[in-house]
């Protein structure tokens, strides 16, 4: 079962990483949802840790080919769980990677409690 309580969330080392998502079968992807904890439910009542700006990309089986889908801003100071449409590329995905490119702030790590890929 998914926890969003803080502090049990997928870190990412710094404010800069990429994870590549297998999905279970080739999907249109549409949309993704990205969730990190409310600010009042922080102990230090910050959420420096979620994730600012982040790309999408679906990946051929291989892996070699990409195709950007999203170029994206998760804004922090919103409702915690954010929809975001996907470019429609007409074609279906069995991989996406997700590329964070900045935080809101912490240095040490960015934090994702959930992804949701919609298709």
């Amino acid at each position: 079962q998914p926890d969003s309580s803080p502090g049990y969330c997928w870190p990412f080392q710094g404010s800069q990483s990429e994870v590549l998502i297998q999905l279970p079968a080739k999907i249109r992807p549409t949309a993704i949802t990205v969730q990190h904890t409310l600010k009042t439910d922080s102990p230090r009542r910050t959420v420096s840790s979620a994730p600012r700006d982040f790309t999408v990309f679906g990946l051929d089986e291989e892996g070699k080919d990409e195709t950007l889908l999203g170029t994206l801003t998760y804004a922090a100071q919103e409702e915690p769980i954010q929809t975001f449409p996907l470019q429609d590329e007409m074609r279906d995905f069995r991989f996406l990677k997700l590329v964070i490119q900045s935080n809101w702030g912490k240095p040490g790590y960015t934090c994702i409690y959930r992804v949701q890929v919609h298709g």
